[in-house]
């Protein structure tokens, strides 16, 4: 079983039902689930959308939860027993979650999407937003004073804080005003590859500190430069388990080859989910069966258990 704790596929719907399709995801079902137990489905707020990103990520909400309505394969859940229960029933369960907080205009429409079954919030996209700076601004501040106020809001209503995007700033900034466990969801070790939005040795050992994980990210230019193959996408997480155990490190794809622009924009040997099980022989190689287990699946769920319940 795989939890991926980051998909862009609300995305692809978004727009394959602007064209009029129904039922994106069970048509496509054998392309994109492949391997896949529990995802978070994550609604990126992208910047072209700006001016009105508030009523499009409750458009993209909408026509998700109405492709997930139409499908007999997928349920949206909101608890980790419900997750359980869909497994069980031999269905996919799906998260809600969103990829920058640019539509969080007040801490009513946090409370809002959280009752729309919110239960991720990727704080900032890479630019800055009215919560904090992204790892692409010029300037480097941290969390803003609503920032703040939206972090104590999501740890009230049981909200994942996902540390992905963010900058140097305020990912530190974060850890001073929750004591909450956090996540990464998709990215990777600086170490191996010096991109910003990978994470330095200190942020990957405070989210360990926390009881979280960070999700191993499957974009090409943050596996590495030139070679971005499914070994070196092997050792990044090899390098954080041996840094901080195997109970902070999880899968995080973020695959993108769906989306205009991004075909061929691969790891080489982990394209799609097609390869998941190319993977899970080349952890079993370096793990042992619990380690895999964990690191694929069990990990996640602990955390999400934790906040969200």
């Amino acid at each position: 079983m795989i939890f991926d704790a980051h998909s862009d596929l609300p995305t692809y719907v978004y727009e394959e039902r602007e064209k009029g399709s129904t039922r994106v995801l069970e048509r496509e079902f054998n392309r994109f689930f492949n391997g896949i137990s529990a995802r978070v489905m994550s609604v990126w707020s992208r910047p072209e959308k700006r001016p009105i990103i508030l009523r499009y990520t409750l458009e993209a909400i909408n026509r998700l939860f109405r492709d997930v309505e139409e499908s007999t394969k997928f349920e949206i859940v909101g608890t980790v027993n419900e997750m359980d229960d869909v497994i069980k029933n031999g269905k996919i369960a799906l998260w809600l979650g969103i990829e920058g907080g640019e539509p969080v205009e007040s801490l009513d429409i946090l409370e809002i999407l959280h009752s729309l079954g919110l239960r991720v919030l990727t704080l900032t996209w890479s630019l800055r937003n009215q919560i904090g700076d992204g790892v692409f601004e010029r300037t480097s501040g941290g969390l803003t004073n609503f920032g703040v106020e939206v972090v104590g809001k999501a740890e009230e209503l049981g909200i994942i804080l996902d540390l992905s995007h963010i900058n140097e700033a305020g990912f530190w900034d974060t850890l001073d005003v929750t004591a909450f466990p956090v996540i990464a969801s998709h990215s990777n070790a600086k170490a191996l590859c010096d991109n910003p939005r990978n994470l330095t040795d200190d942020q990957i050992k405070a989210i360990a500190e926390r009881d979280g994980v960070i999700g191993a990210v499957a974009i090409p230019a943050f596996v590495d430069k030139e070679q971005p193959t499914l070994e070196k996408y092997v050792s990044h997480i090899e390098y954080m388990v041996d840094l901080v155990g195997y109970k902070h490190v999880g899968i995080g794809f973020d695959f993108v080859y769906y989306l205009p622009g991004w075909k061929g924009k691969s790891v080489i040997g982990l394209e799609d989910e097609s390869k998941i099980p190319e993977l899970i022989r080349a952890l079993r190689e370096k793990f042992s069966e619990k380690e895999v287990k964990a690191i694929a699946f069990e990990n996640f769920r602990r955390v999400f258990e934790r906040v969200v319940g």
